[in-house]
This record gives C-alpha cells, sequence and structure tokens, in this order.
C-alpha cells in the first residue's frame, strides 16, 4: 500500500479499518486538565483496561459476598477449576494445546520454576546462552541459578552481543553461537521479542537448533505474547512463560502464564519444585503425601492462584476472541506499525533513528533514538509526555512507541508524529 502522510488520508484508514469498533472495547485515559483523550503508545509496558474488566471482577466479588467458600464449587465459572476457564484462549495466543498452558505466579517467579525443571548442568555442559541486553530480572535469574548450581556465572552465561555498531542481534549469529557452544550449553534462554529494541526472534531457527544440539529452550515471552503469531507447540519449545499486563491487558503485577511442552508432561524424572494445586485432581482431597503431578502444565502448579487476578485475564481474553483472535490482530498491527514507521521517516529522519528491524523482526514496538542538537532524548520525550502522548523511556537513550492494533489508531499515529515534531 501507498501510504499518505495527512490526517485525511489516516482517518480513511480507520475507516477502513473492520477492527476499529475495539478501540471501544477500552478505556482511554485523558490528558491532565483536558476532555480528550490521550495517545497511548505503552501498550508494551502497561495494557489498557478492557471494559469487560470491571464486570467480571464485579462478578466474583458478587459470588463472593453471596456464596462464601461455596463459591469453590457451585456456581458459574467456580473458583476451583478457574484457571482452567483461561486455558484455551490463552493457548491459542501463543500456538500451544490447552493442557500446555497454565495462568500462574508471576513473570520471574515462573522463569525459575522452569529453570528448577529444564537446568540441568553437568561438569562438562553447564552453561546458558542469554543475550548480553537481555531484561534485567531476565539476567538476575539466570544468573542465580547459576550460583544455586555452584557454578560461575563468567564461565557459564554466553552472552550475545550485537555487532560493534548495531543494535539488534542477527540471526545467523544466534544459530553460529549456538553451533559453536553445543557441547557446553545446558539451556537456551531468550526473550521472543526484545524489550529494548522491540526486534522479533526466529523462535522456530533457534528451536531447531537446539533440538539438533540436544540443547533444552525456553523463551521469555512478555513482549510477544498478544503482540505476535507463535506456534510454541509446533517448534518444539520446552517452556516459556509471560507476564499478562502488558499486551494481555490484565491490570498491574497481574497473574503469569506458563508454556510447558506436552512431551514433557509424563515424565515421572523430571525434577520440580511441587505444591498441592499441582497434585492429581482425582487424588488430591485425599490429603496424601505421595506427590502425583498432574499429567499438563498444571503439574508445575504450586497453589491456587488469585481468582481476581484471573477474572481480569479471562475478561482480556474475551476480548481478544472479540476481535478474531491474534491472526487478525497482527495483520492491522503490521499495517499500523508500517504507517507509523513511514511517517518517522518520512518527517522526522533527519532528527531520529528507528532501531527496530523491519518487516517479519518486528511486532507492534518501535524503539527510536532521538538525534538533536537542541535536546536530549530524555527532553523529548518529557516534552511528548507533556503534551499528551504516553509511551516510555529506556536508558540509555530509547523512546519506545507501542501502537497497539487492539486500541490504537491510524490517526493516532498522525498525531503522535505531529506532537514529536513539535517537540523537537
Amino acid at each position: 500500500m501507498v501510504f499518505e502522510d495527512s490526517l485525511s488520508f489516516a482517518k480513511k484508514m480507520d475507516q477502513q479499518d473492520t477492527l476499529a469498533h475495539m478501540q471501544d472495547a477500552f478505556y482511554i485515559p485523558k490528558i491532565k486538565n483536558r476532555d480528550e483523550n490521550e495517545i497511548y503508545f505503552c501498550g508494551n509496558s502497561l495494557g489498557l483496561q478492557p471494559k469487560l474488566t470491571s464486570q467480571y471482577l464485579n462478578d466474583e466479588l458478587i459470588k463472593w459476598q453471596k456464596l462464601g467458600v461455596k463459591g469453590h464449587f457451585d456456581c458459574e465459572f467456580p473458583w476451583m477449576p478457574y484457571h482452567e476457564f483461561l486455558a484455551e484462549e490463552s493457548a491459542k495466543l501463543v500456538g500451544a494445546k490447552p493442557a500446555e498452558v497454565v495462568s500462574m505466579n508471576s513473570l520471574t517467579a515462573n522463569l525459575h520454576f522452569m529453570m528448577v525443571s529444564f537446568y540441568q548442568p553437568t561438569k562438562t555442559k553447564f552453561k546458558i546462552l542469554l543475550e548480553e541486553h537481555a531484561f534485567p530480572s531476565d539476567h538476575y535469574a539466570v544468573e542465580s541459578q547459576i550460583k544455586f548450581h555452584g557454578f560461575e556465572p563468567d564461565e557459564a552465561m554466553i552472552l550475545l552481543k550485537p555487532h560493534n555498531g548495531e543494535e539488534c542481534l542477527k540471526a545467523e549469529d544466534i544459530l553460529a553461537t549456538i553451533d559453536k557452544h553445543a557441547d557446553e550449553l545446558a539451556l537456551i534462554m531468550l526473550p521472543g521479542v526484545q524489550y529494548y529494541t522491540g526486534q522479533v526472534f526466529d523462535m522456530q531457527a533457534i528451536a531447531d537448533a537446539a533440538q539438533h544440539h540436544d540443547i533444552t529452550v525456553g523463551f521469555d515471552l512478555a513482549h510477544a505474547t498478544g503482540n505476535i503469531e507463535m506456534k510454541l507447540h509446533d517448534w518444539g519449545i520446552d517452556f516459556a512463560a509471560w507476564c499478562t499486563y502488558k499486551y494481555l491487558n490484565s491490570g498491574p503485577g497481574s497473574v503469569a502464564g506458563c508454556f510447558v511442552h506436552e512431551k514433557h508432561h509424563d515424565n515421572p524424572d523430571l525434577p520440580r519444585f511441587a505444591g498441592w494445586w499441582g497434585h492429581d485432581k482425582d487424588t488430591r482431597f485425599k490429603m496424601e503425601n505421595n506427590f502425583i503431578p498432574i499429567q499438563s502444565a498444571e503439574g508445575w502448579q504450586l497453589s491456587n492462584p488469585p481468582i481476581l487476578s484471573l477474572a481480569a485475564i479471562r475478561a482480556s481474553l474475551d476480548t481478544f476472541k472479540k476481535a478474531g483472535g491474534i491472526g487478525e490482530l497482527r495483520k492491522k498491527s503490521k499495517q499500523l506499525t508500517a504507517y507509523l514507521r513511514f511517517l518517522l521517516n518520512n518527517r522526522l529522519s533527519d532528527h531520529i533513528n528507528i532501531i527496530t528491524p523491519d518487516d517479519e523482526l518486528s511486532g507492534c514496538q518501535l524503539s527510536i533514538c532521538i538525534n538533536s542538537d537542541n535536546k536530549s532524548g530524555k527532553q523529548v520525550f518529557e516534552a511528548i509526555e507533556a503534551a499528551g502522548v504516553t509511551c516510555d523511556w529506556r536508558e540509555p537513550n530509547v523512546i519506545r512507541l507501542a501502537p497497539v492494533p487492539l486500541y490504537n489508531s491510524f490517526a493516532d499515529c498522525v498525531r503522535f508524529v505531529d506532537v514529536l515534531e513539535d517537540s523537537l
């Protein structure tokens, strides 16, 4: 498509957008002291609240009022199996079978629980591959697991680094590193989408390389789930974890998600931290002390999850369902992000540098660096925030923009670039 840099063209695109109505399914924050919606490009950090959320939460509060403990069993959406009501739609978002996903814990906690099972180092095969600029929590988790197993992080961590002067990793370099260190690697743990640059990793190619060398592979999908299409089951990925408060719009600190491939479900020799909620459902209430894990991802649960948080996730998943699923959203996302990229390059190529790769190597996030003699990147960020834009800043010099297809429009892109141009 040939784009035009005008608000009238953007509005025409919005009129033709079959998902434009989804914006009405969300609460859009207002600009301070003005009766006007913000330009909200921060769904990569915290998604907006679906209008279904308050209804679903209130349903559970009323249930608690009227039923007390009986809410676990004698009602619609009983609490005891509530997490199961999220499995089918969660699985669709990540390309899995319902039995391979579960809502539990928080993201970093899930990564730790997964490494208990899937990081099994030996004297010769003990290293973990991750990126040098991994999200700090991932780095901390990997480093602490290495120390816990009695190894030194400097020896056991293999860090992927971009070429000098570049921000993104090259797919061929990742695969070459896997081949080079195949005899030493016990685990590969990488992001599906890199949080800083917005680069999408070729998870299928990485998984294929890992399986070729008999290396366990897991992914942090915090910036991928709800953003891009995936096929975790078909790719044979061993495990993955994600948060639900970014593109999944389930509220700050909401319960995370976890994937464990079905090939591991019935492996009795796989170590794990165990809890009552992961015990076989048919014998759970016999209250015996012989742990029998559920033959699904649920077998990695420890405790009953917070129902109010699960209700918020269910509201978001039902909102995704109304939009036609991740496939339809991804189609719009590609066009929406391409349009924002076009506008930025058309007007501001001398003042900004987009570090996010093109085409299939990006989701809906664009990360930009400011090249201005008049203002620093942080000053520009503060100026656009003051003008009614919500995005986010990441040290040392990146403004992250996320036009989310569920609730952002083509007109939002034009208005944002107008604001950025004025701020520069």
